[in-house]
């Protein structure tokens, strides 16, 4: 009976040294869990925050105030329109030529030069012009 007993004991060991290792493994599995769900909550916030800048960045009023001060454009119009025009067979379009005015030529001289809107061909559209 003391040999059982031993045995019993030792097994008994065994057991209480697995249940402490399956506690303390469940407590870092925790731990881990505990920051990755911190961690989400955080990459979550800097995912709206990127969304707001990208979209106060992106706003139509916004670009077009940039591109007037800073690059110093201005919006096109019809009489600073060029058009492409392609030869039937032609696989490649080219630009047509830009009519100068001189300096001392009053904008609406440019409008009455005659020019005709030629509508581009859709081979143009695709990325053929250069």
């Amino acid at each position: 009976m003391n040999r059982l007993n031993i045995f019993l004991l030792v097994v008994l060991l065994g057991c209480a040294l697995s249940v402490v290792n399956a506690t303390n493994q469940q407590r870092q599995l925790f731990v881990q869990l505990e920051r990755a769900q911190s961690e989400e909550r955080q990459l979550q916030q800097d995912y709206a925050q990127l969304q707001y800048q990208q979209s106060a960045l992106s706003k139509t009023s916004r670009i077009e105030q940039l591109a007037t001060d800073s690059l110093k454009m201005q919006p096109a119009s019809t009489g600073d329109t060029q058009f492409l025009t392609l030869a039937p067979g032609a696989s490649v379009a080219q630009n047509a030529s830009i009519p100068t005015l001189p300096a001392s030529a009053p904008a609406s001289v440019g409008k009455s030069m005659g020019r005709e809107a030629k509508p581009a061909s859709r081979a143009a559209n695709r990325g053929g012009a250069r």
